[in-house]
Protein backbone atom coordinates (compact mmCIF):
# COMPACT_ATOMS: atom_id res chain seq x y z
CA UNK A 1 0.00 0.00 0.00
CA UNK A 2 2.91 2.17 1.25
CA UNK A 3 4.98 1.33 -2.35
CA UNK A 4 1.52 2.32 -4.19
CA UNK A 5 0.85 5.87 -2.26
CA UNK A 6 4.56 6.61 -3.15
CA UNK A 7 4.66 5.74 -6.91
CA UNK A 8 0.99 8.08 -6.91
CA UNK A 9 2.82 11.12 -4.92
CA UNK A 10 5.50 10.67 -7.58
CA UNK A 11 3.55 10.94 -10.24
CA UNK A 12 1.22 13.92 -8.97
CA UNK A 13 5.05 15.59 -8.30
CA UNK A 14 5.81 14.93 -12.00
CA UNK A 15 2.16 15.87 -13.82
CA UNK A 16 2.52 19.04 -11.35
CA UNK A 17 6.07 20.26 -12.34
CA UNK A 18 4.95 19.78 -16.16
CA UNK A 19 2.07 21.94 -15.72
CA UNK A 20 4.43 24.43 -13.98
CA UNK A 21 6.60 24.61 -16.78
CA UNK A 22 3.89 24.43 -19.45
CA UNK A 23 2.23 27.80 -17.54
CA UNK A 24 5.60 29.24 -17.51
CA UNK A 25 6.28 28.89 -21.12
CA UNK A 26 2.31 30.54 -21.89
CA UNK A 27 3.11 33.21 -19.69
CA UNK A 28 7.16 33.81 -21.16
CA UNK A 29 5.94 33.58 -24.85
CA UNK A 30 2.77 36.08 -23.56
CA UNK A 31 4.60 38.50 -21.81
CA UNK A 32 7.48 38.76 -24.30
CA UNK A 33 5.33 39.41 -27.46
CA UNK A 34 3.14 41.81 -25.95
CA UNK A 35 6.04 43.67 -25.15
CA UNK A 36 7.37 43.09 -28.18
CA UNK A 37 4.98 44.40 -30.73
CA UNK A 38 3.03 46.77 -27.85
CA UNK A 39 6.83 48.58 -28.13
CA UNK A 40 7.21 48.67 -31.99
CA UNK A 41 3.42 49.44 -32.49
CA UNK A 42 3.79 52.37 -30.01
CA UNK A 43 7.04 53.62 -32.02
CA UNK A 44 5.72 53.44 -35.79
CA UNK A 45 2.48 55.37 -34.12
CA UNK A 46 4.86 58.45 -32.40
CA UNK A 47 7.17 58.36 -35.45
CA UNK A 48 3.34 58.88 -37.82
CA UNK A 49 2.01 61.87 -35.09
CA UNK A 50 5.75 62.93 -35.42
CA UNK A 51 5.75 63.17 -31.49
CA UNK A 52 9.21 61.62 -32.26
CA UNK A 53 12.17 62.50 -34.76
CA UNK A 54 13.07 59.86 -37.41
CA UNK A 55 16.52 60.26 -35.73
CA UNK A 56 15.52 59.36 -32.17
CA UNK A 57 12.91 56.58 -34.17
CA UNK A 58 16.23 54.81 -35.29
CA UNK A 59 18.37 55.07 -32.16
CA UNK A 60 16.03 52.92 -30.85
CA UNK A 61 16.35 50.19 -33.71
CA UNK A 62 19.15 48.48 -31.73
CA UNK A 63 16.89 47.45 -28.83
CA UNK A 64 14.18 46.62 -30.78
CA UNK A 65 16.25 43.91 -33.13
CA UNK A 66 17.80 42.92 -29.87
CA UNK A 67 14.54 42.60 -28.40
CA UNK A 68 12.95 40.61 -31.23
CA UNK A 69 16.22 38.49 -31.47
CA UNK A 70 15.54 36.94 -27.72
CA UNK A 71 12.05 36.63 -29.40
CA UNK A 72 12.62 34.85 -32.27
CA UNK A 73 15.17 32.47 -29.71
CA UNK A 74 11.97 31.90 -26.76
CA UNK A 75 9.68 30.98 -30.16
CA UNK A 76 12.39 28.39 -31.31
CA UNK A 77 12.85 26.75 -28.04
CA UNK A 78 9.64 26.64 -27.49
CA UNK A 79 8.98 24.87 -31.09
CA UNK A 80 12.15 22.13 -30.00
CA UNK A 81 10.38 21.71 -26.66
CA UNK A 82 7.19 21.22 -28.18
CA UNK A 83 8.22 18.62 -30.39
CA UNK A 84 9.31 16.39 -27.77
CA UNK A 85 5.05 16.62 -27.05
CA UNK A 86 3.49 15.50 -29.45
CA UNK A 87 2.82 11.81 -30.36
CA UNK A 88 4.71 9.16 -28.86
CA UNK A 89 7.99 11.00 -28.94
CA UNK A 90 10.92 8.65 -28.64
CA UNK A 91 14.63 8.92 -28.51
CA UNK A 92 16.77 7.99 -31.24
CA UNK A 93 20.09 6.52 -29.97
CA UNK A 94 23.06 6.99 -32.06
CA UNK A 95 26.88 6.64 -31.66
CA UNK A 96 28.57 10.02 -31.14
CA UNK A 97 32.06 10.79 -30.85
CA UNK A 98 32.65 13.34 -28.10
CA UNK A 99 35.05 15.30 -30.61
CA UNK A 100 32.40 15.62 -32.87
CA UNK A 101 30.51 17.71 -30.19
CA UNK A 102 33.01 19.62 -29.69
CA UNK A 103 33.87 20.47 -33.79
CA UNK A 104 30.00 21.22 -33.83
CA UNK A 105 30.49 23.99 -31.33
CA UNK A 106 33.49 24.85 -32.81
CA UNK A 107 32.24 25.56 -36.37
CA UNK A 108 28.44 26.86 -35.48
CA UNK A 109 30.29 29.45 -32.86
CA UNK A 110 33.08 30.43 -34.86
CA UNK A 111 31.87 34.14 -35.21
CA UNK A 112 30.82 35.09 -31.95
CA UNK A 113 33.66 33.33 -30.70
CA UNK A 114 36.14 35.48 -33.00
CA UNK A 115 33.91 38.67 -32.03
CA UNK A 116 34.50 38.44 -28.31
CA UNK A 117 38.29 37.23 -28.62
CA UNK A 118 36.85 34.29 -26.45
CA UNK A 119 39.29 30.86 -27.26
CA UNK A 120 37.79 27.52 -27.09
CA UNK A 121 39.86 24.45 -26.16
CA UNK A 122 38.92 20.59 -25.71
CA UNK A 123 40.36 18.06 -23.11
CA UNK A 124 39.54 15.16 -20.91
CA UNK A 125 39.43 11.52 -22.81
CA UNK A 126 39.76 12.32 -27.18
CA UNK A 127 38.62 8.70 -27.95
CA UNK A 128 35.00 9.18 -25.38
CA UNK A 129 31.83 8.58 -26.90
CA UNK A 130 28.56 7.52 -26.21
CA UNK A 131 25.27 6.32 -27.76
CA UNK A 132 22.40 9.14 -27.38
CA UNK A 133 19.95 11.06 -29.69
CA UNK A 134 22.22 13.56 -31.46
CA UNK A 135 19.50 16.58 -31.91
CA UNK A 136 18.62 17.17 -28.21
CA UNK A 137 22.24 16.63 -26.69
CA UNK A 138 23.88 19.04 -29.41
CA UNK A 139 20.63 21.80 -28.69
CA UNK A 140 21.30 21.03 -24.60
CA UNK A 141 25.02 21.61 -25.64
CA UNK A 142 24.29 24.72 -28.10
CA UNK A 143 22.37 26.46 -25.00
CA UNK A 144 24.70 25.70 -22.47
CA UNK A 145 27.65 26.91 -24.76
CA UNK A 146 25.84 29.74 -25.68
CA UNK A 147 25.33 30.84 -22.24
CA UNK A 148 29.69 30.40 -21.51
CA UNK A 149 29.99 32.62 -24.52
CA UNK A 150 27.69 35.19 -23.69
CA UNK A 151 28.87 35.61 -20.03
CA UNK A 152 32.63 35.17 -20.84
CA UNK A 153 34.85 38.72 -21.27
CA UNK A 154 37.32 38.99 -24.19
CA UNK A 155 40.71 37.14 -23.69
CA UNK A 156 39.20 34.19 -21.71
CA UNK A 157 39.44 30.77 -22.17
CA UNK A 158 36.08 28.22 -22.77
CA UNK A 159 36.96 24.51 -22.28
CA UNK A 160 34.84 20.93 -23.12
CA UNK A 161 35.67 18.78 -21.45
CA UNK A 162 35.05 15.24 -21.38
CA UNK A 163 35.70 12.30 -18.61
CA UNK A 164 34.52 8.57 -18.74
CA UNK A 165 33.76 7.26 -15.83
CA UNK A 166 32.15 3.54 -15.81
CA UNK A 167 29.41 3.43 -17.82
CA UNK A 168 28.82 7.05 -17.90
CA UNK A 169 30.34 10.28 -19.75
CA UNK A 170 30.75 13.67 -18.14
CA UNK A 171 30.88 16.57 -20.62
CA UNK A 172 31.36 19.81 -19.10
CA UNK A 173 31.95 23.30 -20.48
CA UNK A 174 33.64 25.16 -18.36
CA UNK A 175 33.72 29.02 -18.40
CA UNK A 176 35.97 31.60 -16.18
CA UNK A 177 33.11 34.35 -16.88
CA UNK A 178 30.98 36.22 -14.96
CA UNK A 179 29.70 33.60 -13.34
CA UNK A 180 25.82 33.66 -11.25
CA UNK A 181 25.75 34.81 -7.49
CA UNK A 182 25.08 32.12 -5.04
CA UNK A 183 21.63 33.27 -4.06
CA UNK A 184 20.34 33.59 -7.60
CA UNK A 185 21.94 29.29 -8.19
CA UNK A 186 19.62 27.30 -6.21
CA UNK A 187 16.76 29.02 -8.31
CA UNK A 188 18.53 28.71 -11.91
CA UNK A 189 15.84 26.55 -13.24
CA UNK A 190 12.99 29.22 -11.96
CA UNK A 191 10.67 31.37 -13.94
CA UNK A 192 10.87 34.27 -11.70
CA UNK A 193 14.76 34.53 -11.40
CA UNK A 194 16.54 37.37 -12.98
CA UNK A 195 17.56 37.86 -16.23
CA UNK A 196 21.31 39.22 -16.56
CA UNK A 197 22.76 40.55 -19.77
CA UNK A 198 25.78 39.45 -21.40
CA UNK A 199 29.24 41.01 -20.93
CA UNK A 200 27.99 42.37 -25.17
CA UNK A 201 24.67 43.41 -23.70
CA UNK A 202 23.50 39.93 -24.96
CA UNK A 203 19.78 39.24 -23.78
CA UNK A 204 18.26 36.13 -23.04
CA UNK A 205 14.59 34.86 -21.86
CA UNK A 206 15.94 32.66 -19.27
CA UNK A 207 14.11 29.49 -20.91
CA UNK A 208 16.96 27.70 -22.32
CA UNK A 209 17.69 25.86 -19.10
CA UNK A 210 14.51 24.92 -18.01
CA UNK A 211 14.20 22.98 -21.73
CA UNK A 212 17.71 22.10 -20.77
CA UNK A 213 16.66 20.21 -17.78
CA UNK A 214 13.54 18.55 -19.33
CA UNK A 215 16.03 17.35 -22.65
CA UNK A 216 18.62 15.71 -20.27
CA UNK A 217 15.86 13.82 -18.36
CA UNK A 218 14.45 12.11 -21.62
CA UNK A 219 18.16 11.07 -22.25
CA UNK A 220 18.21 9.58 -18.61
CA UNK A 221 21.14 11.66 -17.72
CA UNK A 222 21.37 14.67 -14.57
CA UNK A 223 23.01 18.26 -14.80
CA UNK A 224 24.97 19.90 -12.68
CA UNK A 225 25.83 23.73 -12.11
CA UNK A 226 28.59 25.07 -9.99
CA UNK A 227 29.18 28.43 -10.28
CA UNK A 228 30.31 31.38 -8.33
CA UNK A 229 29.81 35.40 -9.20
CA UNK A 230 33.20 36.28 -11.16
CA UNK A 231 34.85 32.53 -11.00
CA UNK A 232 33.16 31.75 -14.05
CA UNK A 233 30.47 28.70 -14.44
CA UNK A 234 30.74 24.97 -15.09
CA UNK A 235 28.15 23.35 -16.27
CA UNK A 236 28.54 19.64 -16.51
CA UNK A 237 26.36 16.61 -17.56
CA UNK A 238 26.12 12.92 -16.56
CA UNK A 239 25.09 10.84 -19.30
CA UNK A 240 24.90 6.91 -19.87
CA UNK A 241 27.10 5.54 -22.05
CA UNK A 242 24.72 3.55 -23.88
CA UNK A 243 20.86 4.17 -23.82
CA UNK A 244 18.77 1.83 -25.66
Amino acid sequence: MNDFINELQLKIERLENEINFKNGLISILSHDSKELFGTFLWLIEELEQKTISEEDFFKLLPQIKRDARKNLQTIQDSITWLKTQYGEFKIKPVTIMVMDLFHYLEEKYTVKLKEKNVKFYFKGDHNAFLTSDRLLLEYVLDKIFNNAVKYSLPGQDIYFQAVTEGDQVVLSVIDSGTGINEKYLSGIYNYDNPIFLGTAGEKGVGLSLKIVKKFISLLHGNIQIISAENKGTTVSLFLRKFIE
